[in-house]
This record gives structure tokens, C-alpha cells and sequence, in this order.
């Protein structure tokens, strides 16, 4: 058991290292996400919109500039987890290959992949609640990071299964670019006011854009969309552990027998 502990933490600082090293993702999270909401709220007008939101079963009226800021930090939040999960997976490749053909456990490898899109997710769901929160009245800031956190660990999950999938890292980013735009797109209550596009519920944003909007917008916190955003962030996780699972070499019976370690 504390070999297992002693693999998971130090495969956990290997993964959050290597995300500090990549200053491409360093500097969308610490540039694009502000910058982003900051062109939502001047290229948006202050006039009152009236949008239904079905986490409240009501129609709510509200400043279409803090409307579109709530939806641009979940458009916002989305890439960025989707980029630097991606970009880890993909590179780390050969080295997670080489470990495990020496010997070292796979549950533990597995494990902190999973705790590091958690940690990141959480840390840029916290960071952009408090944008918004600098910016907007926001009436329930716990939930709003929370709903942030979910569409991170939902595009966290998408970017660890894209990045053991797909053969190059063009695909991978054109992949995470266009799903987050049709997910992110279809549910801005600035460009849809209705909300009522076939099929809008079943994408896997939906349950964190209405958590955001009605935490953010309202007195109320539909917590049973939240849980929408648990079930995705659970699906799309254990889908990539899955495969990660089956693409990863484990080390052959006869070698672990020989005690022999393969370089």
C-alpha cells in the first residue's frame, strides 16, 4: 500500500510539473480566461434580456453583458482544461509506456492523471469565480465555481480521452476547439434566448450553464444540475481511464516472474 501511495504522488508532481512547464497553457489560463470575459462584458450591451432557464422553470430578466460573461467564463474555462489535459496525455505517452514495461504500477498511473485534471479544474474553476465575481453582483459564488469546476473536469475527461486517441496534436486541439464551441455556443442564452434548440439538454454543458447562470443570476442553486455535470465529468473520466487502460503496455507475466526490468 505505500509503494501504491508512494507511485501515485510522485507520478502527481510529475503530471503538475509538467502542466507549470507549459507556458502555452500557462498563458491561457492566467491571460485568455480575464481577457475573454472582459470582451464579453464591452462588446455586450447592458440592455435587460429575458431568457428561460429551465433549472428554475421560469423565465429570468437580466443585463445581457452579465449574462454573456457567465457564458463566456464556461467557454472560457472549457478549452483551457480541454489544452492542458490533452497536451500532458499526448506527450506523456512514451514515457507512461517505458513505466510501465519497468514495473511500475498502473492504478496509481492512472489515478494521478485523474487527480491532476481535478486539481486543475478546481484551481481554474476558483480563479474565474473570482473574476466573475470582481466583475458581476454575483448572488451565489460557491455554486458558480462549482458549475465551473464540472465544465472542467467534464473537458478535463474529453482531453485525457482525446489525448490517448488521436495520432497527432492538430486533431486533438481542432477536436476539443469545435466541441467546446458548438456546446458553448448553442447554450449562450445571449445568442438563444430560448433555450429551446432540440437536443441542447443532452450536451455536456448543460446542466453546469444552467448551475452557473442560476447561481450567478438568481436566488436559487439547482443543485440536480449539478449533478448533471457529475455524471459527464464521471462518464468522460472513466471513458479515458478505460483507454488509457487498455492502450498502456502492462509488463509481460513472464517478465514480472524473472523479476527481469525492461528499459
Amino acid at each position: 500500500m505505500r509503494l501504491l501511495c508512494t507511485a501515485f504522488t510522485e507520478l502527481l508532481r510529475c503530471t503538475l510539473l509538467g502542466h507549470l512547464r507549459n507556458r502555452l497553457a500557462l498563458a491561457l489560463a492566467v491571460a485568455f480566461i480575464p481577457v475573454w470575459i472582459a470582451v464579453a462584458r464591452l462588446c455586450t450591451s447592458d440592455e435587460v434580456v429575458r431568457v428561460w432557464l429551465d433549472a428554475v422553470s421560469a423565465p429570468v430578466s437580466a443585463p445581457a453583458s452579465q449574462v454573456g460573461q457567465v457564458a463566456s467564463a464556461l467557454g472560457a474555462v472549457t478549452p483551457v482544461v480541454g489544452f492542458i489535459t490533452f497536451t500532458e496525455t499526448f506527450g506523456s505517452q512514451q514515457m507512461d509506456r517505458r513505466l510501465l514495461l519497468a514495473g511500475y504500477p498502473r492504478l496509481p498511473m492512472l489515478l494521478a492523471k485523474l487527480a491532476a485534471v481535478s486539481l486543475t479544474a478546481a484551481l481554474l474553476a476558483i480563479y474565474t469565480a473570482i473574476l466573475l465575481w470582481m466583475s458581476l453582483p454575483v448572488r451565489h459564488v460557491g455554486p458558480l465555481a462549482l458549475a465551473l469546476a464540472g465544465a472542467g473536469l467534464t473537458y478535463g475527461g474529453i482531453g485525457l480521452l482525446l489525448g490517448s486517441l488521436v495520432r497527432g496534436e492538430l486533431e486533438g486541439f481542432f477536436l476539443i476547439i469545435m466541441l467546446s464551441l458548438v456546446d458553448t455556443g448553442l447554450q449562450n442564452p445571449v445568442f438563444n434566448t430560448h433555450m429551446d434548440v432540440t437536443g441542447v439538454s443532452a450536451l455536456p454543458l448543460y446542466g453546469v450553464t444552467q448551475l452557473a447562470l442560476s447561481s450567478a443570476l438568481t436566488p436559487h442553486i439547482p443543485w440536480s444540475h449539478g449533478l448533471l455535470s457529475l455524471t459527464w465529468s464521471t462518464a468522460t473520466g472513466a471513458l479515458a481511464l478505460l483507454v488509457l487502460h487498455a492502450q498502456r503496455p502492462s509488463r509481460s507475466p513472464l517478465l514480472r516472474r524473472a523479476g527481469v526490468r525492461t528499459p
